[in-house]
């Protein structure tokens, strides 16, 4: 994909002069266009199921999908930035590092697994239908090992096979699950759908990587790498734990305190709120390699890089949040119909919880090119902690508004204000902080145009 034709005259000639920024920007385009596409028509798709299922049934399908997800950190045990950090910094031990990935990604998967049944069957003993669909969903984390090819494709900048194939089923299955709907078929026939995506996709990357990577044959496993990598990772793991917990609770609290009905309709809300996160993520892959190369050459440059960073995930943030709020009445009737009208004040309010996911995704970079993945681990444990207190406080009498609420307070405390509270992270705390000045924003980006 070839962004160069979008791009304006004036920056022309600074790409000339760095092919690396070049290549970021393809790679952003891949990763633009492949979570564009995915997030686009997943919405789509979603919201057609959710109208197709009603909001009971929709709500159980979400309960289960959330908490499958619950899980779901622990079958990557926190290696995924650790692995790309170590191919870009580490190349000559590429075939260590995948090799003892995938086997540990093996592990992981298999042991998660195992947890998620036990939990399900504890949670909810009593409803078959629940425990059916979170076996099914939950089978998807005995794949996680072909994703070895993304953290490769990743520390490459070459992520335009991994937006192929993960385009091609995800286009395949959308089409699937619309015949589902059009034949009338019952909830737990989206489940299957889900796993049998997750499989062709393994099965495809993992060829993907054969073709385009290292050889399989050249992969070993060592357990003094892998002893080396979870002692890296491990602190990434609790932390990655606590951020789902705090992203997800909310739908599971709410189905266990209130209802499925209550997760469907919040479900709705969510739905739209969150698809705008695959920007940051897609943004800070691509540039984080160059972010890491500024770090070894000048530590001028290299703040000023996450200080650029900081301002345009806040400033981006900021501009989808506005409309959003104002339409969100508008938005849930076109989407969901007259019967998910109840997301509207949720949404309104969810949607803010994007300025601060967008600054944590920024941010968690600078801990992982620090080597502070203790104080992450600290700040999440913390705000996972506050959200299932404040979700215990607030939605036996707001409900999902309540659930919406303790999204955003939780969110502002584990990205921004914990910053403040730690002296390794003030500068941080204040680089985030200055972000919010438009002025001196517009002060460095003419700055930054004088020098190209």
């Amino acid at each position: 994909m070839n962004l160069l034709k979008f791009i304006p005259e004036s920056l022309l000639g600074y790409i000339a002069q760095h092919p690396q920024f070049s290549k970021i920007l393809e790679n952003i385009g891949w990763l633009f266009f492949d979570k564009i596409l995915r997030m686009g028509l997943g919405l789509l798709i979603g919201v057609w199921i959710a109208r197709y299922l009603g909001p009971e049934q929709f709500g159980l399908l979400s309960f289960s999908i959330a908490f499958t997800w619950l899980f779901g950190a622990v079958s990557t045990l926190g290696l995924p930035e650790i692995v790309v950090r170590d191919l870009v910094r580490k190349p000559d031990t590429k075939f260590e590092t995948l090799g003892t990935t995938a086997a540990l990604l093996l592990l992981g998967g298999v042991l998660t697994y195992c947890l998620i049944l036990i939990t399900i069957f504890w949670v909810r003993p009593d409803d078959l239908l629940a425990k059916i669909l979170v076996a099914i969903l939950g089978s998807t984390m005995l794949f996680k090992a072909s994703e070895i090819a993304v953290y490769w494709f990743e520390s490459q900048v070459i992520s335009k096979y991994t937006v192929w194939v993960q385009n091609g089923s995800f286009l395949i299955f959308a089409g699937i699950k619309v015949l589902l709907i059009l034949n009338g078929t019952p909830l737990i026939a989206f489940a299957w759908a889900t796993l049998a995506e997750a499989i062709v996709a393994a099965v495809v990357l993992s060829i993907m990587f054969g073709l385009n990577g290292p050889s399989p044959q050249q992969l070993c496993v060592s357990l003094r790498h892998a002893q080396i990598l979870l002692k890296d990772s491990w602190p990434l793991l609790l932390s990655s734990i606590a951020v789902v917990v705090y992203m997800k609770v909310d739908q599971i609290m709410l189905g266990q305190m209130v209802g499925d009905e209550a997760v469907g309709i919040y479900s709705a809300a969510v739905r739209i709120s969150e698809v705008w996160y695959f920007i940051p993520t897609t943004i800070v892959a691509s540039v984080f390699p160059a972010i890491l190369k500024a770090r070894n050459s000048s530590e001028e440059q290299y703040y000023k890089k996450l200080q650029h960073l900081f301002d345009l995930m806040l400033w981006l943030s900021i501009g989808i949040a506005l409309p959003v709020t104002f339409l969100s009445e508008s938005v849930i009737k076109i989407l969901f119909g007259e019967t998910y009208l109840d997301a509207s004040p949720i949404l309104s309010i969810h949607i803010w919880a994007s300025v601060f996911v967008f600054l944590g995704v920024a941010s968690s970079k600078w801990f992982i090119a620090e080597n502070k993945q203790i104080l992450s681990f600290q700040r999440t444990i913390i705000g996972a902690l506050i959200n299932v207190l404040l979700n215990i406080l607030f939605i036996p009498k707001f409900q999902a508004v309540g659930a919406a609420t303790t999204t955003i307070i939780s969110y502002a405390i584990v990205t921004i204000i914990s910053d403040l509270f730690q002296k390794e992270t003030r500068l941080i705390f204040f680089m985030k902080i200055e972000s919010f000045n438009l002025l001196k924003v517009i002060s460095r980006i003419k700055i930054l145009k004088n020098s190209l």
